[in-house]
């Protein structure tokens, strides 16, 4: 303990600021260094970025918010209506939380096997939730969601977080942005994997504008019937409007299985608890690691692991 002098000046303390919004809490995350890989590559450095310390919890919170802020810019949004969307859990999360910062009745369409922490934490929000089959996953929700759009259009805001170029944007601007600061212009290589592909694409061509020669992995599942919550096989779903699949200079498939046991390893070695996307991109991140001598490489850690605990993901391994 350093020793103290009698009559010595306190140290100054930053000043509280009083009356932020709750949405102050979105973006500017921090970059986390990842060590899983050292040994085994040892002239590679990786880094996270800490997405689920965003004030909703996830990376979605950055999309939600811009998609909801450009509907009020361009008249779309008004009070008079409900903001509607198909969601896998973290995107509706977000909204529920932004929407009842802003005051906006919320209406969401999810899976109904989304984690049950999911479903609690968006009623928690007082957003109201309807399901759809769990054997058509996200893209049942996409094609109930927009049903019901198309009945009552005077009744909705719908963001279509699938199709809404807000949705990218949010990480050009923001996320991509953020990752060059961050490493001070040093990133060589972006891996994430892919969902709505809104991080995956704005924060590619936020870097490529920094760095041309930025090379950008995308990772799906490796299959249609995987256990990755949140993540798309794109092949085989509904491809949203807002991916560019010429951005990846490769694509890499996850197995499911192994993205688990990485999301377990990195809880148990480094006190970081991730959600299965983050063990699925840090599966690309090891890939890539093994493809290069020299590099330093970013992924996103998407959202935190406490969203899974009933999933299984975490139960009895640890």
């Amino acid at each position: 303990m350093p020793e103290t002098t009698r009559g010595a000046a306190p140290e100054r303390v930053a000043p509280v600021t009083l009356g932020t919004s709750i949405l102050g809490g979105i973006g500017h995350t921090p970059l986390l260094r990842i060590r899983l890989f050292e040994r085994e590559y040892p002239g590679v450095t990786v880094y996270g970025k800490a997405e689920f310390l965003n004030t909703g919890g996830s990376v979605k919170d950055r999309a939600a918010l811009r998609m909801i802020r450009d509907g009020e810019a361009s008249g779309a949004l008004t009070r008079d209506r409900i903001i509607l969307d198909s969601t896998s859990g973290n995107t509706g999360i977000a909204y529920a939380m932004v929407g009842a910062a802003l005051g906006y009745r919320v209406r969401l369409v999810m899976p109904h096997n989304v984690s049950d922490e999911r479903k609690t934490m968006i009623a928690a929000y007082g957003a109201e939730t309807v399901f759809s089959d769990s054997q058509e996953g996200s893209d049942g929700a996409i094609v109930l969601a927009q049903r019901m759009l198309k009945q009552d259009p005077d009744l909705y805001f719908m963001p279509d977080q699938y199709n809404n170029p807000s949705n990218w944007k949010a990480h050009y601007d923001g996320t991509g942005a953020e990752i060059w600061e961050q490493t001070a212009g040093t990133v060589t290589h972006f891996v994430a994997a892919l969902g709505t592909s809104g991080t995956f694409v704005g924060v590619s061509r936020r870097l490529r504008d920094e760095r041309p020669e930025m090379v950008c992995v995308s990772v799906q599942p490796e299959d249609p019937w995987h256990g990755l919550e949140g993540m798309k096989h794109m092949p085989t779903a509904i491809v949203p409007a807002i991916y560019d699949p010429t951005i990846a200079d490769e694509n890499l498939w996850a197995p499911t299985e192994v993205s688990y046991d990485l999301a377990r390893e990195l809880a148990r070695r480094e006190g970081i608890m991730v959600g299965h996307s983050s063990g699925a991109a840090l599966w690309g991140v090891r890939e890539v690691a093994g493809q290069i001598e020299r590099g330093v490489i970013v992924t996103v850690l998407c959202d935190g692991g406490s969203r899974y605990l009933s999933s299984g993901l975490y139960g009895g391994r640890l």
